[in-house]
């Protein structure tokens, strides 16, 4: 079983006529051009599906070309698609007002990606200290957490390889071990402004936050008086089995992220606030792109679906049956700690590579991913069915059995 080539020495068909040398290489890419998607596959120039369990990292919602983000974006493409950041649209109130009737926040602020919705978390917290915390402007975070790659939320980020990387880096964020909370408490001064997580460190290799540390993290928030972020852009929007991974931790946080799966496959992300920590003025914050019609029209089209009664009980369904089916694996075959929530799951590989796991996958025609080199992490479309999580197992199983027989030999 050969693993498919680096795009860099093999190229793709050249009848799509794309050239690949107009395409900075900021990352390996197998060499294969997608072409189609539907549901829970890709479809590449050659025809050939391939199961999807990572869907974009997390983003498409509803899978492929849903037929419902079809026709949202058919519909709205028709009436308006930007008449500019400036003034209301339709799409946009009433994707603010689902956000707010369904949540702990007042008001919410429309963007691009989640860096940059984490960004304006950063950028709000640091005004709202401007105002009622004498200039404070520190923002305590997690190492190997990840936030997003713009210079601020790089800087905010705790993963070693971002270390290095384009200094000199923001200053103002303090980075401790996740889930200890009495360091995070000797990490608080009087320039401290807020403290910044994620609920799973999906980078990291989908590791949970421990409920009492979330819990304690709160209460330190109360007692010196700094706001909690909550960052939310890929356990946000049902993907960990209920509408905001913050309801599973009973907390209320001050400030939350999403992107990812908001817009089930189009570019929206959004920073939402509760009313006391909402103090941006005129011109402190915009964007030419954000709150597009098109792109919150979208967006309202993935949370009438998983507003709908069924669809969090089938995601918690599937979870749990996903996840038995992970544990049989592991012990089948000796691998490790089955981890996550909803549809937000890893699968450590102690004695394998997993980004050879997921090289062979690919070429067997199933998309996986290895955030870590001994983690394989299961980001399926949340509508995903028993059968076709089945199908990507019996792909793994086939490669683990290889691997032990070739181990054999």
């Amino acid at each position: 079983m050969s693993a498919p080539t680096d795009i860099t020495s093999n190229p793709i068909d050249p009848s799509l006529a794309i050239q690949k040398e107009h395409l900075m290489p900021i990352t390996p890419r197998p060499a294969i051009c997608f072409v189609e998607g539907k549901g829970d596959y890709l479809y590449d120039q050659s025809g050939k599906a391939y199961l999807d369990l990572v869907q974009g990292w997390a983003v498409n919602t509803l899978g492929h070309s849903p037929t419902v983000i079809q026709q949202a974006l058919l519909e709205q493409s028709a009436q308006l698609i930007n008449p500019g950041p400036a003034f209301f649209n339709k799409p946009m109130i009433n994707l603010a007002a689902t956000l707010c009737s369904h949540s702990v926040f007042d008001q919410v602020f429309f963007a691009n990606s989640g860096a940059e919705a984490n960004e304006g978390a950063i950028k709000l917290a640091r005004k709202w200290g401007q105002f009622h915390k004498s200039g404070a402007f520190k923002i305590i975070t997690f190492q190997q957490g990840f936030h997003g790659r713009t210079l601020a939320t790089m800087s905010a980020t705790g993963k070693d390889t971002f270390a290095p990387l384009f200094e000199p880096k923001v200053d103002g964020f303090i980075k401790v071990p996740f889930n200890q909370l009495d360091a995070t408490e000797q990490a608080i001064d009087k320039q401290t402004v807020a403290i910044m997580l994620e609920l799973i460190q999906g980078e990291a290799g989908v590791i949970p936050a421990d409920p009492d540390f979330v819990k304690g993290v709160e209460a330190l928030c109360k007692k010196h008086n700094l706001l909690l972020i909550i960052d939310e852009v890929q356990t946000g929007i049902a993907r960990t089995g209920s509408l905001f991974a913050y309801e599973q931790f009973q907390i209320q946080p001050d400030i939350m992220t999403l992107g990812k799966g908001l817009g089930g496959g189009v570019p929206i992300s959004a920073l939402l606030a509760k009313k006391h920590a909402c103090c941006f003025e005129y011109g402190d914050q915009g964007g030419t792109f954000n709150g597009n019609p098109l792109m919150c029209a979208s967006a309202n089209a993935v949370l009438s679906t998983v507003l709908s009664p069924e669809f969090l009980p089938h995601i918690n369904s599937v979870s749990e049956y996903f996840q038995q089916q992970l544990h049989t694996l592991s012990v089948t075959f000796g691998l490790g700690e089955v981890r996550g929530k909803g549809l937000l799951l890893a699968l450590d590989t102690p004695h394998h590579s997993a980004p050879l796991i997921v090289q062979k996958a690919l070429a067997l025609g199933v998309l996986l991913n290895a955030p870590r080199e001994n983690t394989l992490r299961f980001m399926p479309a949340l509508n995903i069915s028993h059968a076709e999580i089945d199908l990507g197992l019996a792909c793994l199983t086939r490669i683990l059995n290889d691997t032990q027989q070739a181990a054999s030999c």
